[in-house]
């Protein structure tokens, strides 16, 4: 096998070497490339104690790039376990669906520790995860002694030592150990993090809403700054009325600080800060209201009407009695 590879290539010479270190089985993983094949290996992990995955031994296929240890593998279960699915490359943080979590510094015996560790969590619709019940998976896990890879041969029932009470872990063991929980923790903290943004961009879009009930304070946030001179002049004090010869008529806001105000601007202005507002002598009646444009002209032609009317009638008793009066002096 080795004169089919290039053995100065880096991904060639780590597997070579993680090869030679899982060469023997352990109490809980074992793993071994293909004869013909180094980038494919097959592994066997025992179900983590104290679950429902207890007394059971698993079976699956690592599939590792050409790039690897720069590439994380492809891990694929064979044996029916209730956690993951069946020939289905599963979603973990290690595995190649996603290429942003992985390190070069782990290892097949870190994938391995680390499965076993993923097994007893919750599957939260990854993709290739299944939720069992309980029961199923201990059903699973007894069934599994009697599983026979056709591949590479190998039996459930003799692929890893047996347990020993007594049993001590090696120490490349706790250190892969270790990085597993790293990879677990990794895994919950990716999650908590896409919860935190989805709550962010529903508390966003709440605020939003309330930005658009309120026009009035956005524009007056977003509104361009204005002068000292100039809210002096349109935001008296509260309750106060300004004198109308202190009244200046509004500038343009310009961004030019150079244009200068006319001598009517600053005399008002001066008078404005030298004297304190005082109230107008008398209140300003509000103005009368119009009648409608419609009924004013036709009432106006009727007044005319008349007024002309009553005048002629006064003309004519004017002549009336003169003429009256010149006949009776005659007489």
């Amino acid at each position: 096998m080795e004169s089919k590879y290039n053995l100065k290539s880096p991904a060639v010479k780590r597997l070579m070497k993680e090869a030679a270190e899982l060469r023997e089985p352990t109490e809980h993983y074992h793993a071994q490339p293909l004869e013909d094949n180094l980038f494919e290996w097959h592994f066997s992990v025992r179900g983590p104690p104290d679950s429902d995955f207890d007394g059971g031994v698993y079976h699956g296929r690592i599939v590792l790039p050409p790039e690897y240890p720069m590439k994380p593998p492809s891990i694929i279960l064979l044996t029916a376990n209730g956690r993951f699915e069946v020939g289905k490359k599963i979603c973990l943080s290690i595995s190649g669906h996603h290429p942003e979590t992985w390190q070069p510094s782990w290892s097949i015996r870190t994938a391995l520790i680390a499965i076993i560790g993923f097994m007893p969590t919750k599957g939260e619709g990854a993709i290739g995860s299944l939720d069992y019940t309980p029961e199923e998976r201990r059903a699973l896990a007894k069934k599994s002694q009697d599983f026979c890879c056709e591949v590479c041969g190998c039996t459930m029932k003799s692929a890893l030592l047996a347990l020993s009470p007594n049993s001590t872990p090696r120490p490349e063991d706790h250190e892969a150990k270790e990085l597993a929980q790293q990879i677990s923790f990794k895994a919950e903290a990716s999650l908590s993090s896409k919860a935190g943004q989805s709550s962010g961009a529903e508390s966003q879009a709440a605020s939003n809403s309330q930005e658009g009930d309120s026009p009035s304070d956005s524009q007056a946030s977003v509104g361009p700054p204005q002068t000292p001179e100039i809210e002096e002049e349109s935001s008296p004090a509260s309750g106060e009325e300004v004198p109308v010869s202190t009244l200046v008529p509004p500038v343009a806001p310009s961004n030019s600080s150079s244009r200068s105000l006319s001598p009517r601007q600053r005399r008002a202005q001066q008078q404005g800060q030298e004297q304190p507002p005082r109230r107008p002598a008398f209140p300003a009646f509000p103005a009368a209201p119009q009648a409608p444009a419609d009924g004013s002209h036709t009432g106006s032609v009727v007044l005319i009407v008349l007024l002309t009317l009553a005048l002629t009638a006064l003309i004519f008793r004017r002549v009336y009695l003169a003429n009256d009066y010149k006949f009776d002096y005659e007489l």
